[in-house]
């Protein structure tokens, strides 16, 4: 099974991708991932992606194809794989068409996993963490109040920057900008599968096993 997962910040894509990497038994690569891996192996592109990333830059597109070809080619992928985060671009999408083609690949899914944008702001801008142990906290769900403490380490509870609602607005606009021409580019090319992302984590996975088939 070959996947390429879209959806924004918030909709629980991590948590299916890593459902659906234990149903089928093939590995789920996010962009962190494999440019974590790519440095920590000390490879050519990890090395290049590392001096880029140290200076403050993007990682630009041909560092990151290079990246996902390596990885593509590799044993842990010879039985599939689900791609979370990549191609983020149009370029990254036909070098991906490209990829597929010198690899044999035939066949691939493309599932966005949907959620309307006031629902994943609200989402987002209820998630709180304990800056000790890292348990998350929903702020309508858990009813904590300002200066509680972690059920469970009796640490701090705080917010990150990323989930105040200003920075969330502004990650879902770069996400809708940049997102949206890839998969308008699929749904030209291939197909692209719309999943219903609200319900339990249930109810979204079965919706994505009868999309997948």
């Amino acid at each position: 099974m070959n996947i390429i997962l879209f959806g924004a910040p918030g909709v629980g894509k991590g948590t299916q991708a890593k459902i659906l990497s234990h149903v089928y038994h093939i590995p789920h690569i996010s962009t962190g991932d494999i440019l974590r891996e790519a440095i920590k192996a000390e490879t050519p592109l990890g090395i290049k992606a590392k001096v880029l990333m140290d200076r403050g830059n993007l990682v630009p597109d041909d560092v990151m194809i290079g990246l996902v070809t390596d990885l593509l080619a590799s044993d842990r992928c010879k039985n599939g794989f689900i791609l979370d985060g990549f191609p983020r671009t149009v370029g990254q999408a036909k070098a991906l068409d490209s990829i597929f083609v010198k690899m044999k690949i035939h066949t691939f899914k493309v599932i966005n996993i949907d959620v309307d944008k006031t629902l994943i702001i609200e989402r987002l801008t209820d998630r709180f963490l304990c800056v000790q142990c890292g348990k998350i906290y929903n702020s309508t769900i858990d009813k904590f109040k300002a200066g509680d403490k972690c059920f469970k380490c009796g640490g701090l509870i705080f917010q990150r920057d990323d989930d105040k609602p200003e920075t969330v607005k502004n990650r879902l606009e770069i996400y809708y900008k940049t997102t949206e021409p890839v998969k308008k580019y699929y749904q030209q090319t291939h197909s692209v599968i719309d999943v219903n992302g609200v319900g339990e984590i249930e109810e979204i996975t079965q919706r994505l096993l009868s999309a997948l088939g």
